[in-house]
């Protein structure tokens, strides 16, 4: 049985990082004022590479993988990392941060529709359900600008970068078999970052790189990077490993709304009617699909939910 300051302890560090997460999204929104997408987000993943690299060489290192665990390793960055992370940017450069909160919360729906296509995993009316609340919520955020119909490229890219993610949950669904959350966290990571530096070197080569030289604007990079994408990830896995999945993955509604509000204060974006009704429905749409989650043992990883929040 589960010590009860142990679990308080836990539920608030879940908190804590549900908060973190959401504010995560506005720091990111605030640094592309400084830094162009491509380098910011090669910049940011490289430090948390660096602290997950010392972290793995404080534990006392990692077992090697296997050839088959390097090649979803290099699914995992290529889609989780590369790919995810130059979508999610370039869209959030040309969007706001809270569509980018609600549209990366669909990710989870949109796996259960990918494990169904490539994995032949069978879906339950819940998940079926859940499905159509997202994929109607995405419509209504990213179909109404204002009081007008029509679809920004920035939300176009967002909706990219949440695919990019779904299909990396794929891998690391494979991945856990054999290897820790924490494994696959730090392998993916610093492949990913790896991945990356050959698109930074091509937004410099092409002259489109953009960086400040303000030292705020890079601390606040390094630190979104080591705790919002570094330490959080860990705390999040405690929590977990407490109080159990399902309760954990409660608090994955509150980042999109938490983005919502700190974006309108501190960056002045509108919030928006559609905005409201689409979250809404994208949220009750993983809260439908993950039923079966609510109500397994508290000892099960989230991991799907635990790599969608790593932005």
């Amino acid at each position: 049985m589960v010590n009860m300051s142990v679990q308080k302890s836990a539920l608030l560090g879940l908190f804590g990082v549900s908060l973190l997460w959401g504010c995560n999204y506005v720091v990111s929104a605030f640094l592309l004022r400084a830094f162009s997408p491509i380098f910011l987000s090669f910049a940011r993943i490289s430090m948390t590479s660096l602290f997950l690299f010392f972290v793995a060489l404080k534990v006392g290192g990692l077992r090697r993988p296997t050839k088959h665990e390097w090649f979803l390793l290099a699914g995992t960055g290529i889609f989780g990392t590369l790919f995810n992370q130059i979508f999610y940017f370039t869209g959030l450069h040309q969007s706001t941060a809270s569509n980018a909160a609600l549209i990366i919360a669909m990710s989870p729906v949109a796996t259960t529709i990918l494990e169904r296509i490539f994995l032949k995993v069978p879906l339950t009316l819940t998940k079926v359900i859940g499905a159509l609340f997202g994929l109607g919520g995405v419509i209504v955020i990213v179909g109404f600008q204002g009081e007008s119909l029509g679809v920004t490229s920035g939300d176009l890219y967002l909706l990219f970068a949440m695919l990019a993610l779904s299909i990396s949950l794929l891998f690391i669904r494979g991945l856990t078999h054999s290897m820790s959350s924490y494994a696959v966290t730090i392998f993916s990571t610093i492949l990913g970052s790896i991945l990356m530096a050959p698109a930074a070197a091509g937004e410099a080569i092409f002259g489109h790189i953009e960086m400040s030289h303000s030292l705020l604007f890079w601390m606040l990079m390094c630190t979104a990077g080591i705790i919002a994408q570094g330490m959080a990830g860990f705390w999040w896995n405690r929590g977990v490993s407490v109080v159990g999945a399902g309760t954990a993955s409660m608090f994955m509604n509150i980042p999109p709304f938490i983005a919502l509000i700190v974006g309108h204060w501190v960056l002045g974006d509108a919030i928006r009617t559609a905005q409201v009704i689409g979250g809404f429905l994208v949220l009750s749409g993983v809260f439908i699909a993950n039923q079966s989650s609510f109500r397994a043992s508290k000892g099960k990883r989230n991991v799907c939910q635990n790599a969608a929040e790593s932005l």
